[in-house]
């Protein structure tokens, strides 16, 4: 029976595959994914050799229905986008759902993600915590934003650019410099590193850094006035 599984691949370390994410790979008879090189690489890293197909956001919808083709022949699918879980702030939602209208069993492999790693190690205790993603990289749109979603209880995880870190932190301070922020860097990677305190002395310490290098997931916990 035709399948559309979708795949939860690393983060950075190629060895936080799963076995059960390696062998979905091995079996499927197309590799839809966003970037084919990304993936590539990946296989490669597996020893696996299968036909692939570039499914990115600009394209989504029109792959989606080469993919569904593949379904209907019979063809078991895997996609995965380039780090992480697909639909989290990356493509996938489009044709996991085309798939399903279709008729089509579409089933999760679970594997890495940013977002839970993040909350893991960041020593939250909120009971909620909201999944914002990237904000605007429009200064009012992001403090606007941002407003709402530091005015709640509940914890919010956002990832950023390392060229708007410094400006989402200033403005994260500006609402509420004593706010607990768990900052994750380059996470799984080689120069991972976690910054742990208030939004403030978070932005003192990055401020002082010549460059920020890497890519940044930032946790930020509930207001606590609520």
């Amino acid at each position: 029976m035709a399948i559309l599984y979708i795949i939860g691949t690393p983060i950075g370390n190629l060895g936080d595959i799963s076995v059960r994410a390696a062998e979905t790979f091995k079996k499927a008879d197309l590799v839809a994914c966003e970037d084919t090189r990304r993936t590539l690489k990946l296989l490669n890293h597996l020893g696996i050799r299968v036909k692939m197909l570039s499914c990115r956001s600009q394209n989504e919808e029109s792959a989606a229905r080469k993919v569904i083709d593949a379904l209907n022949e019979g063809q078991t699918v895997a996609y995965a986008s380039d780090a992480g879980t697909p639909a989290l702030s990356d493509p996938g939602a489009a044709l996991s759902r085309l798939a399903a209208d279709a008729g089509h069993d579409v089933i999760p492999i679970p594997g890495p993600s940013a977002f839970a790693s993040l909350v893991s190690v960041s020593g939250g205790r909120d009971k909620t915590v909201i999944f914002e993603g990237f904000l605007s990289p429009k200064a009012g749109r992001r403090r606007s934003r941002l407003r709402e979603l530091l005015s709640t209880d509940a914890a919010v995880v956002l990832y950023e650019s390392p060229f708007r870190i410094l400006k989402l932190l200033e403005d994260i301070a500006e609402i509420d410099g004593s706010r607990y922020v768990c900052v994750g860097r380059e996470m799984t990677k080689v120069h991972e590193e976690y910054i742990r305190g208030p939004a403030a002395g978070i932005l003192a310490v990055l401020a002082q850094k010549k460059e920020q290098i890497g890519e940044f997931s930032v946790y930020i916990s509930g207001n606590k006035s609520n």
